[in-house]
């Protein structure tokens, strides 16, 4: 080593002594991001030859995604040789150990990279068609990380000679406190390809110096597996907290809000009923055509759920979120001008097309932000709006059934109003709100285009919490550009049609419940008002709130056992609706539908979860949001069957009677049992068949892959730290 520093042609036996004493890389992920290239004058005829090209290093975006020659064109700008063709990373054996090697797409050539520290890696150039058994020696300085921070590297140096010395501040490995080093290129300085005698006698390391607040390198306390500073849990959490609070209460309102409009039309069925002012009589609908209207809605929403979601993935997020409350608002506040079947038709129509793609988007959403294992409880936690929103929506029905009459309107027709007026409002206040899409620390959006006119969000995180979140999270999260055929990847991936039957039997009961809930109620009592029927309607969705705060953080915790944690809620559901139908008494058949309530509650959230951490580590980006907007739109089959098929939409099961709506009852029953059947079938496939990447996507640390992999870095042991009954309170010390 000290030979190498002193400058000047240095021995191929050297270099050869180095290269064998290095360790591997710890993972393919970690050469993501642009790396500066410089080599070894050991005499070897491609030390020359790549001079001549102006060769400036490599940029790795994903492991099938590679430029493996990047130079330095007349402006000196960094592009792309096309000449050299593309390459991908791939693990291979070469001198006895496993590590990370670079596969040309078109030649025979292959780069084996061993590792130096975080921002410095060494490679082997290995082409036997060409060179035999002699190898080329190199080096790269890391420019940019897919999840680091910017650092001063060869390429930097070579385009800059005049500022040869620079002070730089940056974050340090996994978010380790800021230090401050002065940098003369590197180690390896003196042997860049292109630099003058002059130029080398300046280039030499300079030690450390301290920030008051800094540490040196030789301070962090390192990962023995991966060579990176570890980060303390609690620091970690306490940056996802930070998110919580940024991301949780906005989608919690906007699905509140969403939910309150989607489904207030199944109480305006009853509203003010004894006045004749309910939806039916003010419209002239009869029980056919109000199913129709409800049906109609989830048509849409199962044709644009996909393409919504896909659009969502190539503008800002953000700004989709947005669109779709506002959009929402204004079909929402129509609805209180409807005078005729039409006018309900076109409306439900419209209002299915503009909200299509809000629920799958918004667990796409997350998976921006958070490993998958960490979405479970976050969608819960925001699912519960629709809970708490069913709830609300049938107690304050009771007080908008008091405004029946002002200024003309009738109470149903106020609260389509109202509510879509705070929709609107709550939809442009997100564009100040939501954040978008992470970005590496120091990037920043492009604010060219239509993006110079809209608003910007604050960032959800800055400093040292953006970069441990982002270092945290780049071990699952990648965002190549989709194409077609990875779409097509996902379409035809086995593990969604499971994933959709699930949904179908859940959604489609809990839209039957949520739209029919007070005409059951009134089956059990046909003298209950319509104020009456509003409040008891409410309790239903608390039972199902409660459920999804108890069980879904267990689902995550105990996530090898999503199955049975979905499996159990959908029998409680089963015997629920046995219950409501064939029971004796009014209140034990009104205490069935509570327990169909409770059973609702977290099979929803598990069925995305479950999505979401198949797919993220199989598909990336394009897999989460594909899978989920399939499952989710195509599920909601489900919810057309039970809205125009069953119960009101069925004339000969809807006759007053013992037996009304049992035969509603027992399709529900069915598609339940289909969805336990699915869920049992998931779990033995994946038990059998497994769930490891397509080859497009690595991620070794995602809690799907628990023990599949020989390098475990330390976010993923902090994760298994927190399966089980590992850190709960009786067990932490």
């Amino acid at each position: 080593m000290s030979q190498i520093k002193k400058g000047g042609p240095v021995s191929e036996a050297e270099v050869e002594k180095l290269y064998n004493a290095l360790k591997p890389l710890p993972s393919p992920e970690f050469l993501f991001g642009s790396w500066g290239g410089g080599g070894f004058d050991t005499g070897h005829e491609g030390y020359a030859g790549l001079a001549r090209t102006r060769w400036d290093g490599k940029d790795f975006r994903s492991v099938d995604d590679v430029d493996p020659i990047m130079v330095l064109d007349d402006k000196d700008s960094r592009v792309w040789s096309e000449e050299w063709g593309h390459a991908s990373l791939r693990e291979m054996v070469f001198r006895g150990v496993t590590s990370t090697a670079m596969i040309y797409d078109n030649k025979p050539i292959f780069d084996h990279f061993r590792f130096v520290k975080d921002d410095l890696v060494m490679g082997a150039m290995d082409c036997p068609k060409f060179m035999g058994r002699k190898y080329a020696q190199w080096r790269f300085r890391r420019i940019k990380s897919s999840g680091g921070s910017s650092l001063d590297t060869f390429a930097a140096f070579t385009r800059k000679k005049k500022r040869l010395l620079r002070r730089t501040t940056f974050l340090g490995p996994r978010g380790i406190r800021p230090f401050t080093i002065t940098v003369a290129a590197s180690i390896f300085g003196p042997y860049l390809v292109g630099l003058s005698e002059m130029e080398k006698e300046l280039v030499r390391e300079q030690p450390l110096s301290h920030n008051q607040e800094g540490v040196g390198i030789h301070d962090l306390e390192k990962d023995g597996e991966t060579g990176l500073a570890a980060v303390d849990i609690q620091r970690i959490e306490k940056v996802y907290r930070k998110l919580d609070m940024r991301i949780i209460p906005a989608f919690w309102t906007l699905y509140f809000l969403c939910s309150a409009i989607r489904s207030n039309v199944g109480l305006a069925q009853t509203m003010n009923i004894e006045k004749k002012h309910d939806l039916a009589s003010k419209l002239n609908l009869g029980p056919k055509q109000v199913s129709t209207g409800l049906a109609l809605f989830y048509v849409c929403y199962v044709v644009f759920d996909l393409p919504s979601n896909l659009v969502m993935t190539r503008i800002s997020p953000r700004v989709w979120m947005s669109r779709i409350v506002i959009a929402v608002g204004i079909i929402g506040s129509c609805m209180a001008a409807m005078k005729a079947a039409w006018s309900f038709y076109l409306l439900r129509l419209l209002l299915g097309i503009v909200i299509a793609g809000m629920w799958p988007g918004m667990a796409y959403y997350l998976t921006l932000f958070y490993p998958p294992s960490r979405t479970g409880k976050r969608i819960g936690q925001y699912f519960t709006a629709a809970q708490v929103s069913a709830a609300v929506v049938g107690l304050v029905s009771a007080g908008f059934q008091k405004m029946d009459g002002l200024q003309g309107l009738v109470g149903f027709q106020w609260m389509f109003l109202l509510y879509g007026l705070v929709a609107i409002c709550v939809g442009i206040g997100l564009l100040w709100w939501l954040p978008d899409r992470p970005l590496p620390p120091g990037e920043t959006m492009d604010r060219a285009g239509l993006n110079k006119w809209i608003p910007q969000s604050r960032p959800a995180l800055t400093g040292e919490d953006a970069l441990i979140h982002y270092e945290d999270l780049t071990r699952v999260y990648r965002r190549p550009r989709w194409t077609v055929g990875d779409l097509w990847h996902v379409v035809t991936d086995w593990r969604v049609w499971p994933l959709f039957v699930m949904y179908f039997g859940v959604v489609g009961v809990g839209i039957g419940v949520q739209n029919y809930s007070t005409v059951i109620i009134r089956g059990t009592n046909a003298k209950l008002t319509g104020i009456q029927l509003s409040l008891l309607s409410a309790p239903i969705w608390i039972m199902d709130l409660i459920a999804i705060l108890l069980v879904t953080p267990f689902s995550d915790r105990f996530h090898r056992h999503r199955a049975l944690f979905f499996s159990v809620p959908v029998c409680i559901q089963i015997v629920g609706l046995l219950m409501t139908t064939y029971a004796s008494g009014q209140w034990t058949r009104y205490g069935g539908l509570l327990l169909v309530g409770f059973g609702l509650g977290p099979t929803v959230p598990i069925t995305m979860t479950w999505t979401n951490e198949i797919f993220q580590p199989r598909h990336g980006e394009v897999g989460v949001a594909a899978a989920s907007a399939l499952v989710s739109g195509l599920g909601n089959l489900g919810s057309i069957l039970t809205t125009y098929a069953l119960f009101a939409g069925w004339p000969t099961d809807a006759r007053k009677g013992r037996k009304q709506y049992r035969k509603s009852t027992l399709v529900m029953v069915g598609i339940l049992c289909l969805s336990i059947l699915s869920a049992a079938v998931m779990t033995l496939l994946l038990r059998y068949v497994g769930n490891r990447p397509n080859g497009k996507q690595v991620s070794s640390g995602s809690s799907t892959s628990e023990g599949e992999g020989v390098i475990m870095d330390g976010a993923a042991r902090r994760e298994l730290q927190e399966r089980g009954f590992g850190r709960l309170w009786w067990s932490r010390r």
